[in-house]
């Protein structure tokens, strides 16, 4: 019988050596792989953005490293429409920081799905990786997330999403407008595919959610309330419902990071 042991002792790789290697392998295959869908919702969302940013005199070039560094559909549009009217570099940062503080919320949330041994380099890089997709498919496979998946996923998504901005501003406005609203629309059911399996899975996500659409919809005709910017509004429900649903269902982890 033919053994593989003194192959390792000779080229100095162990065998546990090979199983991460393959092990990541396999992951970075996976977050391609769900990562695609998004890829292509964020195209079309993207190209929208184009347009818009072409009106703010953006080049196809900028509009690429601003999308690819940015990821922020919100946080762009509320960018390139402050560029438009020449808008001051203090409220250009602020409009960032309003609109996209509910990513430090998602990567506390995705740090409990992180093995304990994973260094900080890893931990920090995931965090920069976090859209509200990839957190969606980061935080719902089974046991802990390994970086390799998160990676690959927000690499294969986050060139899709520059490239369509940098489309869009090629395009720069041709298509008619109800034509690009309709592209817009695909996202939004892509995201809707990524939270129905875990909500059919377990009531107290189901319940979550709807908790999430009746004091969203509530908060945006509620007096005061209603005033905030959209990103405060988020950011206050997602902290005030995840806390709750925390106090009253709260999730048992095995030392495997499994429920």
């Amino acid at each position: 019988m033919l053994t593989f042991a003194p192959q390792f002792r000779k080229t100095g790789v162990s065998s546990k050596t090979i199983e991460r290697q393959d092990s990541r392998r396999v992951e970075i295959a996976r977050g391609l792989r769900d990562g695609i869908p998004i890829a292509l919702g964020y195209f079309a969302v993207a190209f929208s953005l184009g347009i818009i940013a072409k009106k703010a005199g953006l080049t196809a070039i900028l509009g690429f490293m601003s999308s690819f560094f940015t990821r922020a559909s919100a946080g762009e549009y509320g960018v390139y429409t402050l560029v438009a009217i020449n808008a001051a570099y203090v409220e250009v940062i602020a409009m960032c920081l309003v609109t996209n503080l509910r990513y430090m919320l998602m990567s506390a949330a995705l740090s409990q799905k992180i093995a304990p041994a994973t260094s900080w380099v890893h931990r920090l890089l995931m965090a920069c990786c976090i859209t509200d997709e990839v957190f969606g498919i980061s935080v719902s496979r089974q046991g802990y997330t390994p970086p390799a998946y998160t990676y690959s996923a927000a690499l294969i998504s986050t060139l899709f999403w520059a490239s369509g901005c940098a489309a869009g501003i090629v395009a720069g406005g041709m298509l008619p407008a109800p034509i690009v609203s309709a592209l817009s629309v695909a996202l939004y059911g892509m995201f809707l595919a990524i939270i129905m399996p875990p909500a059919r899975a377990d009531r107290n996500v189901l319940y979550a959610l709807i908790a999430c659409v009746v004091l969203s919809g509530g908060c945006s005709v509620a007096p005061v309330v209603s005033e905030w910017s959209s990103g405060t509004r988020t950011i206050v429900l997602t902290i005030v419902i995840s806390a709750v649903a925390a106090w009253l269902k709260p999730i048992n982890v095995n030392d495997d990071g499994e429920a």
